[in-house]
């Protein structure tokens, strides 16, 4: 099984992006909880948000109000929406199915003027 994210780029400060990761059909996604990762440069990747099978979100202080993680259960996708990015948003973003332990290979997202 395999997560592939999508979306990401550049963008200015005040800017949005949506990432999308989907989960190929062998992926218990929707078995538990499903995350969203962020590692910058010279950094621990970083936990940043996650949401539930039952829509339940949890967001990282620093991305708390700007964020936004949903879910397409009957898809296999999971997405985030960010808005108001700063140049501290940038890095690469990961998504993670709990249930599996699995990791998708990334998207770069930079914030920049």
């Amino acid at each position: 099984g395999q997560l592939v994210e999508s979306g990401g780029g550049w963008v200015q400060p005040g800017g949005s992006l949506r990432l999308s990761c989907e989960a190929s059909p062998d992926v218990m996604f929707n078995y538990s909880a499903r995350g969203w990762y962020r590692q910058a440069p010279g950094n621990e990747r970083e936990f940043i948000a996650q949401i539930t099978t039952d829509g339940i979100t949890l967001y990282a202080d620093s991305v708390e109000g700007r964020f936004t993680a949903s879910s397409d259960n009957a898809k296999n996708m999971l997405y985030l929406q960010m808005d108001a990015l700063t140049p501290e948003d940038t890095g690469v973003y990961y998504c993670k199915d709990y249930f599996g332990q699995l990791w998708g290979q990334g998207t770069q997202v930079t914030v920049s003027s």
